[in-house]
């Protein structure tokens, strides 16, 4: 069964990470969407709104929220705090709706990209990452063909893949498997799909500035720092002498590489 810690025991952890200079918390939780708290703070939208009026807390992150558990009141939550980052990891799994059935996932492809466009027209600059399982008992070619087809009109800043493995004693293990071959066959169909936006999607940010926490010195270049955007996306600029590690700089992107941005700090 799911468990929700106290909401006062929750805030107290992030002032208390507040006050020791952290300025990111990330609220970590299974289907964390679905959080239920007491009579003051009810909800994982209440708990959102709370955490944001916390100071010296400058971004907020979660992860993992369920669709089936994602209503209105998080995302208006998400659109009328800046603190709350853009980004919202929304595990799909499957793009076909029998395939989710047989996952007992409670959502549709329908359900699934209609929530999406709701956000896209509610969130300026939100953007998706996700998780997606390939090759699930019994999935055929046609099905997995829907999952392209969810990725390509989410089009997908982030995607997690999987091949499936069996689990002995679920349900999917005595389930009809998917040849191996066929697998793998489906992973490098997501991957190349995948692949082949990555370019277009960095090319948004180029020219653009940034917000970006600086975690530390880029793990290739001990004369660069790095730090994420809102939307996750790593960037390495140039050290400088009045930053460092752990404050909050704006940095004008001034190229692009596939698994990273490059740019200068802007005063």
């Amino acid at each position: 069964r799911e468990r929700s810690r106290e909401p006062e025991k929750i805030l107290e952890e992030v002032k208390t990470l507040a006050k020791e200079g952290y300025k990111e918390v990330t609220l970590l939780g299974q289907n964390v969407n679905s959080y239920v708290g007491n009579n003051k703070i009810k909800n994982f939208a209440d708990l959102l709104n709370e955490v944001c009026k916390i100071d010296g807390i400058e971004r907020i992150r979660f992860i993992s929220p369920h669709p089936k558990d994602f209503t209105d009141d998080v995302i208006e939550a998400i659109a009328n705090n800046e603190k709350i980052c853009k980004i919202i990891h929304l595990p799909l799994q499957s793009g076909n709706s029998k395939v989710l059935k047989e996952m007992n996932r409670k959502y549709t492809k329908e359900q699934y990209l209609e929530l999406v466009n709701k956000m896209k027209k509610r969130i300026p600059n939100v953007v998706f990452s996700t998780d997606i399982i390939v090759g699930f008992p019994g999935e055929t070619d046609e099905e997995f063909e829907d999952t392209l087809d969810v990725t390509r009109k989410v089009n997908f800043e982030q995607i997690f893949m999987f091949i499936y493995s069996v689990r002995e004693g679920t349900v999917a293990a005595k389930m009809e498997q998917v040849p191996e071959d066929k697998k793998h066959e489906r992973f490098e169909k997501l991957k190349e799909l995948y692949d082949s936006r990555v370019d277009e999607n960095n090319e948004k940010y180029l020219n653009t500035i940034q917000k970006l926490l600086i975690e530390g010195k880029s793990k290739n270049n001990s004369e660069m720092f790095e730090g994420r955007t809102d939307t996750n996306k790593v960037v390495i600029f140039k050290q400088n002498a009045e930053n460092k590690i752990g404050d909050i700089v704006c940095v004008k992107i001034t190229e692009t590489h596939k698994w990273y941005l490059k740019g200068e700090i802007v005063k």
